[in-house]
């Protein structure tokens, strides 16, 4: 039978309000009958903020106890119990620092929408499917994975939608990679390409900033001032910005900070001087495109990619992502 590592960390998911309560992975594990278990699984429960407060020290923890269980402990596959507010946010890094793990075993993170003594808490099920997912060689070399509802989401694409329903999540207009059903993967698409390999120790330093018409460049240098080491901006429409930032884009380029324009759209996935003319124009200050991330994708692409060095080295990062 496969081996697979569960990594619990709480939330939503392992949560009762009767009496209140969270339970431990193993308490998560027991809420499955055993003859609903597709591997043999390996519980460690790991302490961790609420989702919605997840520190960047605790996601590349759970990252790096992913790639090592399947690297160098010798397990099949992983599952990650996480709260739903980040889970997309904590699946895409773990992804672009799976390295050669995502060849060798499935890596998939999930989490629920009600509580787990809820009338039909999705906690089990979503858990149950996990495992089944996380064993089943047919996700080798798709990367980590998000499977709520049955569904599998590639990690790149999947963003959350809804936060009432158990329909939470959605990776439109890509299409979903699969489903978990009759106790096996069925394949539906083909994943995203593998992202570059990560080299050197990632930054969790980064803002990320909404931009807004009239907004004053300050906001950029406050938080350079503060220690960050990247920046995200996040526009409108095909990655514009107000120009009124534009010479501290500049300014923040030459002195090595790196600033990534994403949008609060869905855009191409195409550098910033490929998009249309008239937009994607902080390009030309130097600014570097997110390639179609979402803005928190952005920001984590942005804490591996710093680990390369500076804004050059970004660039090309990003080039290959």
């Amino acid at each position: 039978m496969k081996r697979v590592l569960l990594l619990a960390t709480g939330d939503t998911i392992a949560y009762s309000r009767r009496p209140a309560g969270v339970a431990s992975g193993a308490g998560l594990l027991a809420t499955i009958p055993p003859d609903a278990l597709a591997a043999d699984v390996v519980v460690e429960d790991v302490m961790a903020e609420p989702s919605w407060d997840t520190s960047p020290s605790t996601l590349l923890g759970l990252a790096r106890r992913a790639r090592s269980a399947i690297l160098e402990r010798g397990f099949d596959g992983v599952v990650i119990t996480h709260g739903a507010d980040t889970l997309e946010d904590c699946a895409f890094l773990t992804d672009l620092l799976a390295g050669r793990a995502a060849e060798r075993g499935g890596i998939v993170l999930t989490g629920a929408m009600r509580y787990l003594d809820d009338l039909s808490a999705d906690g089990p099920r979503n858990l149950a499917s996990s495992i089944t997912a996380a064993a089943d060689p047919a996700l080798r070399g798709a990367g980590a994975v998000v499977c709520l509802n049955d569904e599998l989401h590639a990690a790149r694409w999947v963003t959350m939608t809804d936060a009432t329903s158990v329909a939470a999540f959605s990776s439109a207009p890509f299409p979903i990679l699969g489903r978990v059903a009759g106790g096996r993967v069925e394949t539906l698409a083909e994943p995203p390409p593998r992202p570059p390999a990560a080299a050197g120790e990632p930054e969790t330093d980064v803002a990320l900033i909404k931009t807004y018409p009239g907004m004053d460049p300050v906001s950029l240098t406050a938080v350079v001032d503060a220690g960050a080491r990247g920046v995200v901006l996040e526009g409108t429409g095909m990655a514009n910005v107000p120009v009124s930032l534009f010479t501290t884009i500049s300014e923040l380029t030459e002195w090595g900070i790196p600033v990534v324009v994403t949008s609060r759209c869905r855009t191409r996935e195409v550098p910033l001087e490929d998009l249309p003319l008239g937009t994607g124009l902080a390009g030309k200050v130097g600014a570097i495109g997110a390639r179609g991330l979402a803005p928190s994708k952005a920001r984590a692409a942005l804490m591996v990619a710093l680990g390369t060095g500076g804004p050059r080295a970004v660039r090309d990062w990003f080039g290959r992502l």
